[in-house]
């Protein structure tokens, strides 16, 4: 009966332990994605996806899990932090990829300057200026460059870039 009671207890044991390792801790899933930028581990723990295209309504990842419902149940809210850069206008928020990304993505320019944001300057792809329109913040991209039209309130665009 000793044995029998021994059996049992080595039994609920191992079930225990079996169910134990299958409730896994959480992923970690942040990741630098490219160009440096924020990004969203797949379950594969290879594909790092930009954090833009999770709850793009697109599976990226193999299983879909960039589309799951307890990602992109409740936005931004259902989303882990790190994928989150919100505005300084508090009804607005963009994802952390979209933060330095030389574009006007909040609408005031707060993911692009300023404390929030901590930017770094203009990289070699982009020109320092005051851009004449809302979709650049303080640099516009070289490649504007000598068009023959202005994005720069002062034209150094066109004349000094």
């Amino acid at each position: 009966a000793a044995l029998l009671l021994l059996a049992a207890v080595v039994a609920a044991v191992g079930l225990a332990v079996a169910l134990g390792l299958l409730h896994r801790p959480p992923v970690n899933r942040l990741c630098a994605a490219s160009n440096n930028r924020t990004g969203f581990l797949c379950d594969d723990r290879v594909t790092c996806i930009p954090a833009s295209q999770v709850c793009d309504r697109t599976a990226n990842c193999r299983n879909g899990e960039d589309e799951q419902e307890k990602f992109c149940g409740d936005l931004p809210s259902s989303l882990p932090a790190y994928l989150v850069f919100h505005c300084s206008n508090p009804a607005y928020w963009v994802y952390a990829d979209q933060r330095c990304n030389g574009m006007n993505d909040c609408g005031d320019c707060s993911d692009e300057m300023g404390s929030l944001a901590a930017c770094p300057p203009c990289g070699s792809a982009w020109w320092s200026c005051s851009p004449v329109f809302y979709e650049y913040c303080a640099c516009v991209p070289r490649t504007l460059c000598r068009d023959g039209v202005q994005h720069c309130v002062s034209w150094s665009d066109e004349y000094l870039c």
